[in-house]
């Protein structure tokens, strides 16, 4: 018999397709894949599993979870024991790690759930490839990769086998940049960070997902046509071995308050002239050393500009993701800042520790411009709610972001790699003020903001690629003609 997930005959037709997603470490993985499902279960009628490890229980994801509506349920996989990796293992081998070793309980999972639903698809996001062994053992019809990032990242990763082959050395070492088919010079130092030692775990991970990558029925990505014209031509083209791509994007967060009382921010932008007032957030996972963390401070003041920063203890004594797995700030993040910073700053910024509602934000009138770490996630909600970037990346694929955003995009202008005060002074006055490539920036975030939203109307690309892919399970059926 095809592995269908039918086997109640005209029983099973009745029940709405079920989707199955595995989601590895992090919000930022998460959130996307939340908001698909979301958009599978208004547009297409579709209930979904949302699965996650072990390791990142904590009471934000736990938070999140609860909120979701009802047509989407969650369950997290049985530890997986890790104590043979070395203590400095990085994020991306650990992740990919804990995946390959939870295919068995993955497995069992995914047969339970063909069992009791009619299970028409599994999903797997950048770093869970592996678990395709765990959809195909459970005879699970269609596998999909979804990417949140961009197709330039994905693009890299299709490459690298390749890649790895053919360049020699370092890719910090190369003379010329990677040029990848549509998408932007890459300088060698920009290239993904986890890709920057080859003879590091991490690099054999990320070669091994590129390969793997070519198994899935279908890669999604959270990006969109106007802002990767040339990638997405490319990758829009049939190629032998590869699976076709759908640009899905933006998937933003749409409902981040919840019930939520309204944070203090947000009284406080409502009191800011309109787009006077610069956002500073190195998203739920970044942190600055503290040399880094005073020079921006000191920028800031320099500027003149109205600030909202959301401050978290300095890097200094771990990675610059310290706080990937947990977004607190474990120390007070005030008493870094530059003696009397808190004290001059009070009439024109807003010093947050720890947590801002990002999306609330910039949705706000009194936001001009985002100084962000480039993570993907933030530039589609940046780009979606048109707010001009400057970019400050830390780490994973965040400076290969920065490169496509101020040197192929144009929708950012780039601090300089000294960070220093007057440096980044220039950068956010330049997106404030619109003055010199600050002025082509904010033509540039508006034009995209506006295709960011034609995109996920009914007839849009967006929706348009994400109805192809249903349809291949819901035979067409949408519950509605709206798009939410």
């Amino acid at each position: 018999m095809e592995a269908s997930g039918i086997s109640g005959g005209t029983a099973e037709a009745g029940r709405p397709p079920h989707v199955a997603m595995l989601s590895t470490p992090g919000m930022g993985h998460l959130i996307p894949l939340a908001e698909l499902a979301k958009r599978l279960a208004a547009r297409h009628g579709a209930t979904a599993t949302l699965i996650t490890f072990a390791s990142t229980a904590s009471a934000t994801q736990r938070g999140f979870l609860a909120s979701l509506p009802p047509p989407i349920s969650s369950l997290s996989l049985p530890p997986v024991d890790l104590s043979d990796l070395p203590p400095d293992a990085s994020i991306e081998t650990l992740m990919s790690e804990e995946c390959a070793r939870s295919v068995p309980a993955l497995t069992e999972v995914l047969s339970a759930l063909r069992d009791t639903t009619r299970l028409v698809a599994y999903f797997a996001d950048l770093f869970g490839a592996d678990s395709f062994d765990a959809a195909a053992a459970a005879a699970v019809p269609r596998r999909y990769l979804f990417f949140p990032g961009n197709l330039q990242g994905l693009t890299l990763i299709l490459h690298l086998p390749e890649l790895d082959v053919s360049m020699p050395g370092e890719f910090r070492d190369l003379a010329e940049p990677v040029r990848l088919p549509g998408c932007v010079p890459i300088p060698g130092a920009d290239i993904l960070s986890p890709l920057q030692d080859k003879s590091s775990p991490s690099y054999r991970w990320m070669v091994h997902h590129g390969a793997r990558y070519r198994e899935a029925d279908a890669i999604l990505v959270n990006s969109f046509d106007a802002l990767e014209p040339d990638a997405a031509r490319v990758l829009g083209l049939p190629e032998p071995g590869r699976p076709p791509v759908y640009n899905i994007g933006p998937i933003i967060r749409t409902d981040a308050a919840g019930h939520a009382p309204r944070a203090a921010c947000l009284d406080w932008l409502d009191r800011q002239p309109a787009k006077s007032v610069v956002f500073v957030s190195f998203g739920s996972g970044g942190s600055l050393p503290t040399e880094q963390m005073q020079e921006l401070a000191l920028g800031l003041e320099l500027s003149g500009q109205r600030f909202l920063w959301v401050v978290r203890s300095p890097s200094d004594e771990g990675a610059v993701n310290a706080n990937y797995y947990d977004a607190e700030s474990k120390k007070d993040p005030l008493a870094y800042l530059p003696a009397g910073f808190v004290e001059r700053s009070k009439d024109a910024g807003l010093l947050v520790p720890s947590w801002a509602p990002q999306t609330e934000v910039l949705a706000h009138e009194a936001t001009g411009c985002f100084l962000v770490h480039c993570g993907w996630n933030s530039v589609l909600e940046s780009l979606a709610h048109g707010v001009p970037m400057v970019a400050w990346p830390l780490f994973a694929e965040q400076r290969q972001n920065a490169v496509m955003l101020s040197e192929g995009v144009g929708a950012a202008v780039r601090v300089p790699e000294t960070k220093r005060k007057e440096e980044i002074a220039a950068a956010v006055r330049e997106v404030m003020a619109g003055q010199g490539r600050g002025a082509e920036v904010r033509a540039k975030v508006a034009t995209l903001r506006k295709a960011a939203i034609e995109g996920l109307r009914e007839g849009g690309a967006a929706t348009a690629a994400l109805d192809e892919v249903a349809n291949m399970w819901t035979g067409g059926r949408q519950v509605s003609g709206m798009h939410d």
